[in-house]
């Protein structure tokens, strides 16, 4: 370890010097309080350092004490069902030693050492293995098997394996490398946040993550190891959103970043998760979730801590052969701690004040994503999803973060605030919104779901953008100056836009849509519009075909059982089809 002085501070920044064996992302404890810090920028001995805690009271000529170490998560048994704070201390923990009034340089273990794991080998004496090969597992919760690997840089063969009970830092087995050093692995591992943990080899994003909202799924899919952006206003449903995404994602782990939020909306989640039931297994959906709580009101620095890591803690899952979500509300908020730091290191400011590297940062992090092939001697996938919330000021996103997000990520799902007032939820704007994994995933949706699948969508999507366009002529000059047929139009993407993109978060069956649901609904409103225009060629009433009982099943099909719905949309589809036959034959006479 080695000590240097305090020669400034400035908020959450401080400048010490007498720091020449430091290295940059040394983890420093700071004063009297031994408070956390980080050095982000080393001139000569002299270290620029960003404190994760509360700096009032520290002065002149204090202490800092490096560790010599980079600012690292611990992996082991136990992170499942917690709730961190930023640099991975466990709130629930701290609360038990502190009370509600927690004390700045509190220092508890992430991880808790006093808690025996059923350790089951997976390996035997004799065998080798290589860095990343699962040597056991721990039934970490009732839905989570946790997979314990062999460290980075070890391999050989094992000499002595354990079964049992075990805390996570007792050695579990040991390993004779090929230059005959014994090498001791207990059940916990750590990790440094900023470098990404390594992959044998990326495999392109071909599968979809599968939400069960529609609008996502159907329209703009996001596919496994993705990227997605949802920006949006205050009030428009970006929590709402990601909330739905971390109940209903066809993932095995869930990691929820709240970074900066309000404490209120952080609250929301602690609460609601333990409550919540998964739908795969019934059980609360906190057996899959980790939380990482960093609210507003906590030091603008560890915010940027907070995001990486929830991303460490995701790849070391991915490793495992886990499909995983990060869920990041909100990246925005993480890039006002980098212009904050960036302000009071005096660099040259960027766009709005944002540093000039706000974009390489944010990469950086979205690049983290992605369907791999895991470090181990067999063959293990995995894959990691990055799902960030961006909050523009005044949901203008034509403002820095936004935009940069937008050129790194390949799925926008822009909310709007409009929509959201109109309580139509999720309020996904389809007309600004993309994906840029369609031409991948149309492989899979043609051989997993139908081959009509991908071709109803583009017809649907054209419905949408023609009803815009005709929207404008009916502002202008009123609905009558429209035909028939663009009437017929107007009338099926209404039902495009009510029935099938509108959600009820809160209904059992409406919350979550299986694929095939989704196809057959699709697939039923676009037979009503393709009937409904050929009976109205046929010289049927408009207003007949609007009236029919078919046309109210189908406003309601989408509350439909998700069992039955097969069966039910059969019937309503054979009775369209009956109803539009009457209409046409009763014009011909």
């Amino acid at each position: 370890m080695a000590n240097g002085k305090i020669i400034k501070v400035s908020g959450p920044l401080i400048v010490a010097e007498g720091l020449s064996h430091a290295n940059m992302f040394d983890v420093v404890r700071v004063g009297q309080d031994k408070l956390i810090g980080e050095i982000i920028e080393m001139r000569g001995d002299r270290a620029s350092i960003q404190v994760y805690e509360e700096t009032a009271g520290i002065g002149y000529g204090d202490e800092v004490i490096t560790t010599g170490a980079p600012l690292s998560v611990e992996l082991a048994p136990g992170l499942i069902e917690n709730i961190y704070d930023g640099i991975q201390r466990p709130l629930e923990k701290i609360r038990e030693i502190a009370g509600s009034n927690i004390n700045r340089g509190i220092d508890v273990k992430s991880v808790d050492r006093e808690r025996e794991w059923e350790f089951t080998p997976s390996v035997k004496v004799g065998d080798k293995v290589v860095s990343g090969d699962i040597i056991g597992t721990v039934p970490e919760t009732v839905i989570v098997e946790h997979r314990v690997m062999v460290p980075h840089g070890i391999s050989g063969e094992v000499c002595e394996i354990n079964s049992g009970k075990y805390k996570v830092e007792d050695i579990i087995c040991k390993i004779k490398t090929d230059a005959g050093e014994i090498k001791e692995v207990s059940m916990l591992q750590k990790w440094p946040v900023r470098v990404g943990r390594p992959y044998k080899e990326k495999m392109p994003p071909d599968v979809p993550m599968i939400t069960g909202q529609r609008v996502i799924d159907t329209m703009f899919p996001i596919a496994k190891g993705g990227a997605a952006a949802v920006p949006g206003p205050f009030g428009s449903g970006k929590t709402v959103v990601q909330h739905q995404l971390a109940k209903w994602s066809d993932v095995d782990i869930v990691v929820y970043i709240g970074c900066g939020e309000r404490g209120n909306e952080m609250t929301d989640v602690l609460r609601e998760f333990p409550e919540l039931r998964d739908p795969k297994t019934g059980e609360s959906l906190m057996k899959r979730t980790v939380l990482i709580a960093n609210t507003s009101d906590m030091p603008v620095a560890a915010r940027e801590a907070s995001i990486y890591t929830g991303i460490t803690i995701a790849e070391y899952y991915r490793d495992m052969g886990y499909d995983v979500a990060v869920i990041a509300d909100s990246t925005s908020r993480w890039a006002e701690a980098l212009r904050e730091m960036s302000g009071r290191l005096e660099e040259m400011p960027g766009e709005e004040g944002y540093p000039a590297y706000l974009s390489s940062r944010l990469a950086q992090f979205y690049e983290r994503a992605g369907r791999i092939y895991a470090v181990c001697g067999g063959e293990r996938r995995g894959s990691l999803t990055a799902i960030g919330a961006v909050s523009p000021p005044g949901g203008d996103i034509s403002e820095p973060v936004a935009q940069a997000t937008l050129r790194i990520v390949k799925v926008f799902w822009g909310l709007d605030s409009s929509l959201a007032y109109r309580r139509h939820f999720p309020a996904i704007n389809w007309l600004n919104s993309y994906s840029l994994y369609l031409d991948r995933l149309s492989g899979w949706f043609d051989e997993n779901v139908s081959r009509e699948f991908m071709r109803n969508r583009s017809e649907a999507m054209n419905l949408l953008q023609l009803e815009a366009e005709l929207q404008e002529i009916v502002k202008l000059v009123g609905i009558d100056a429209l035909s028939n047929d663009d009437r017929m139009t107007l009338e099926a993407a209404q039902i495009v836009r009510e029935d099938f993109l509108q959600q009820n978060a809160f209904s059992d069956t409406d919350s979550y849509t299986p694929l095939a649901k989704q196809a057959r609904l699709m697939q039923l409103i676009l037979r009503y519009y393709e009937l409904g225009k050929g009976a109205i060629a046929n010289g049927a009433e408009l207003r007949d075909v609007f009236e029919m009982s078919a046309r109210e099943k189908l406003g309601r099909a989408k509350d439909v059982s998700n069992e039955t719905f097969m069966k039910d949309y059969d019937e309503i589809e054979a009775l369209m089809e009956s109803e539009i036959a009457k209409l046409s034959s009763k014009e011909v006479q």
